[in-house]
């Protein structure tokens, strides 16, 4: 199964185009499971429906969430039909496996008063809070995941437009950039990055101290670093920031589908989870506005 998986991963990677995130998913879920079979004295060819279905169960005994089982099995059965195309099984065993239902949480989010205080933590005195201010004001102002802002390089930024281009894999999407990220990051760019990269080659948006290219953990101590200066005491994570760029936008009038888009959802109902909060934000409104609330 080794090399199998090995070629399933460079066919989704060349031909799939699919992004590092996903490659390394599938990778993972696919290694694990793999691992299950060895220690069954199984083999991925032999599999049968029940077997899959087997497998579930363990998963789910062994304190994995509904959304994780899920997930590995989407990428088991992206692997067997990559087999079955290769002719190297004729029935893919996970036909007729439904997924597990997963419970959507209402995201974690900072009110507007929280994300002021927060912005305005980082300072323009040294390279560092240059930085960290384009940086925070930055992924408010997109709401792009953490890999999608580390991996930008500084030609993604159409400073004149005001607009980023985010690629994940073979798509991409446009977002806009509002007047006090622009400022923010052209800030950065014009004055403190060319003093903190050590290699004129370097292509990264964000770095590090050393000069090369922003980390996720790097990213998230610095996001935890701004939140305990603040001391605001909701959890703070960059996945929150982009939990609150899109519940503020819907709060204040902004389409849905315009909010897929920036966020690169590919199906509306992952956008739709931030309706609640609209929900309530409509109910002061009323209250304040109508004269009969």
């Amino acid at each position: 199964m080794e090399n199998q998986v090995k070629k399933f991963i460079e066919f989704i990677k060349k031909e799939k185009k699919a992004s590092d995130n996903t490659i390394q998913s599938y990778r993972r879920d696919l290694l694990k499971y793999q691992d299950y079979l060895n220690d069954n004295g199984m083999d991925y060819m032999e599999m049968t429906k029940e077997n899959l279905q087997d497998y579930m169960k363990y998963l789910q005994k062994v304190g994995k969430k509904s959304s994780t089982i899920s997930r590995n099995l989407a990428s088991i059965r992206a692997f067997y039909q990559y087999e079955v195309r290769n002719k190297k099984i004729k029935v893919n065993p996970t036909e007729g496996i439904a997924s597990p239902k997963i419970e959507k949480k209402a995201p974690s989010i900072l009110t507007t008063e929280e994300i002021e205080l927060l912005l305005e933590q980082p300072k323009n005195v040294d390279l560092k809070g240059t930085r960290d201010k384009a940086m925070l004001e930055f992924a408010y102002a997109t709401g792009m995941k953490v890999t999608e802002i580390i991996s930008l390089n500084v030609e993604d930024v159409d400073f004149e437009e005001g607009i980023v281009v985010c690629k994940n894999g073979n798509k991409e999407r446009r977002i806009p950039l509002g007047n006090m990220s622009l400022k923010a990051l052209n800030d950065y760019v014009q004055n403190a990055r060319p003093i903190i990269i050590r290699d004129d080659k370097e292509e990264a948006l964000f770095v590090n101290a050393n000069g090369r290219r922003l980390t996720r953990q790097g990213f998230w101590k610095i996001v935890k670093f701004y939140k305990e200066q603040a001391h605001i005491s909701t959890e703070i994570t960059p996945h929150v920031l982009r939990h609150s760029f899109a519940t503020h936008l819907l709060q204040n009038g902004a389409d849905l589908k315009a909010i897929q888009t920036m966020l690169g959802h590919s199906d509306i109902s992952s956008t739709q989870v931030y309706m609640q909060f609209q929900d309530e934000s409509l109910k002061n409104i009323y209250k304040k506005a109508h004269p009969r609330a």
